[in-house]
This record gives structure tokens, sequence and C-alpha cells, in this order.
């Protein structure tokens, strides 16, 4: 099975909108920090080049980065990206 087989899966990934989609797939093809420490700058400089490309992400959308972003994570450390991510999602709503 491809290890990216669950993002063609996800409903979110259905009828997104192709800059997205092209976005979401080249943030996927990406080596991923390996922990915690790494992910923070990792997901910052990537979330900067989807602000410049004027992309805004749904909750689910959202969801769906912080799947790919932390499945090489121990357990913990995938609750912490969690958690990041979803502060960072309320914060761009305002």
């Amino acid at each position: 099975m491809n290890p990216d087989d669950f993002l063609f899966q996800n409903p979110v990934f259905q009828g997104m909108d192709p800059e997205k989609l092209q976005f979401i797939l080249s943030f996927a093809q990406k080596d991923k920090p390996k922990s915690m420490k790494e992910a923070m700058p990792f997901l910052l400089a990537n979330m900067n080049i989807a602000k410049k490309k004027n992309l805004n992400f749904t909750a689910p959308e959202v969801q769906l980065i912080a799947e790919i972003l932390s499945r090489d994570l121990p357990e913990a450390e995938k609750e912490r990206v969690q958690k990041m991510l979803s502060v960072m999602s309320r914060n761009t709503k305002n």
C-alpha cells in the first residue's frame, strides 16, 4: 500500500480547490520533521508559502495537513501537532 493512499482516500481531498490540492500534494512529498521541535519551523515555513499564495484552509483541510505532518511522529508528538494546528487555524480566522 502506498503511504499516501490515506491522502487520496480522505473525503476532504475530493473536490478540493486545485491550488490547495497542489499545495497539499507538494507538502506531502516533502521530508517531514522527526520531532516536534523540528515540526514548528517546518510548518510555519510551509504556511507562509500558503499565505503568499492566498490559500486559506478549512478545519478539515487543516486536519489533513496535521495528519500528513505528524504521520511519522510518536503518538504524544502527534497530539501536540494537532493542538498546535488547531490554535493556528483559529488564529487565522480572526
